[in-house]
């Protein structure tokens, strides 16, 4: 009788198995929808369905668990492969935008991105995710510019265009159309959103 009552307090005190994958996938849908300065780390392990110390054995603080986070979120919602197989510059940049609606709207996952949303309000103590943040929209400007600049060496993008300023533009508004999607902007706005902002490209 003794010895079973030991073997249940153990039980009973044993951390719970949990999936990491799983769970840094809640971990992912939390911070994606509080960003990164809204979620507590209550909010983060009701979800997750584990204790503080099992959170810190397995991913670290809170900063480290919403870098692994945002490295999953880069991996499953990444969008800009077909559009970068596109013939020509003006079908990438319609492709890359509308696709990047029709993921803002995406009734399966909270609305507008994971990155952006998080970077409008970081304190100073959260200097380093912002700064992180910043890095991941630079790489994505970074890689559109040298799809503009390829189009420009096959002759595809006028000379005179500068394929910086363009790709920063493309960026303003793929980064307008997440806050626009957070306030209830609709698939088919966000379309008619591309369409408009596709009128400015250089002939």
């Amino acid at each position: 009788m003794g010895m079973e009552t030991e073997k249940t307090r153990a039980a009973m005190g044993r951390p719970r198995a949990f999936d990491p994958d799983e769970a840094l996938d809640k971990a992912m849908l939390v911070f994606w929808s509080k960003g990164y300065e809204g979620t507590s780390l209550t909010d983060l392990t009701d979800a997750m369905g584990i204790n503080r110390p099992s959170l810190y054995s397995a991913f670290g603080n809170k900063e480290e668990l919403f870098r692994k986070a945002l490295e999953r979120y880069s991996s499953k919602v990444a969008c800009a492969d077909a559009a970068f197989r596109q013939p020509t510059a003006r079908a990438f940049a319609e492709k890359y935008l509308n696709d990047i609606a029709d993921g803002l709207t995406d009734p399966t996952h909270p609305r507008g991105c994971m990155g952006v949303m998080s970077a409008l309000v970081c304190s100073d103590e959260a200097g380093p995710v912002r700064e992180e943040l910043i890095s991941c929209r630079r790489s994505s400007e970074l890689a559109v510019r040298a799809r503009l600049m390829k189009a420009q060496e096959d002759g595809d993008l006028c000379p005179d265009t500068n394929p910086a300023d363009l790709a920063r533009y493309i960026a303003t508004i793929a980064q307008g159309m997440s806050v626009q999607s957070v306030s209830g902007a609709t698939r088919e706005e966000l379309r008619r959103t591309v369409e408009l902002a596709l009128r400015a490209w250089p002939r």
